[in-house]
């Protein structure tokens, strides 16, 4: 409470969006009805906070309808490699088809801090970003395609040892390019060679 009152106005209206964020993302996403149960509860506190802080009323169920001007998703990948060229995926526990470590931006993280994030909770490992391989539209190879995403894609270099990933995930582990498993519709053959082409060639792809 002492770290709370010592926020400015807009640090603890970012804070409060955060947590109000992390709510949705589990009522939307969570199976548990445990869960459910505590992420209704951090939704109505954080959403009386908010209501309270604006002085204004948050009637929409959705917090995040924006009515100003709908933009695209924003995601990132991360392609990582080994010595031997092999590139690091994981295994979507869902589907139990692969993808390049990756997902959603949350709200605030920088695009670097959101690639970190995802390789270290989907892959169970942390990098350095080394440079940025591209930023594509990939609307066309989604199954919905109501919602546009853009996608950026980072290569990565791993940092320390592996550690506990994420239930997202099931299995991580690199493979050749001639050798691929069943891949998932996040990211595409198709995708997935056109940045390794960039990648072989020093490239930096902008749709």
């Amino acid at each position: 409470m002492v770290y709370l009152l010592s926020m400015k106005y807009d640090e603890l209206y970012n804070y409060l969006l955060k947590i109000h964020s992390i709510a949705k993302i589990g009522l939307t996403y969570s199976k548990d009805a445990y869960a459910l149960e505590n992420y209704n509860e951090i939704n109505s506190i954080t959403k009386e906070m908010l209501e309270n802080l604006q002085d204004v009323k948050i009637e929409r169920n959705n917090y995040f309808v924006q009515d100003y001007y709908p933009t695209p998703n924003v995601s990132t990948r991360t392609f990582i490699f080994n010595d031997k060229g092999e590139i690091l995926l994981v295994r979507e526990s869902d589907t139990n088809t692969y993808s390049v470590p990756g997902g959603w931006c949350d709200l605030y993280d920088s695009p670097v801090e959101a690639a970190k994030n995802e390789v270290s909770q989907e892959a169970g490992i942390e990098v350095d970003i080394v440079r940025l391989l591209g930023i594509t539209e990939r609307t066309p190879f989604k199954a919905n395609r109501a919602i546009p995403e853009y996608m950026l894609v980072f290569l990565g270099k791993i940092r320390g040892s592996f550690h506990q990933h994420t239930h997202e995930t099931n299995d991580v582990a690199f493979f050749s390019f001639d050798n691929l498993p069943m891949m998932s519709n996040k990211v595409t053959i198709y995708e997935l060679r056109r940045f390794y082409d960039a990648y072989l060639n020093g490239e930096t792809l902008i749709d």
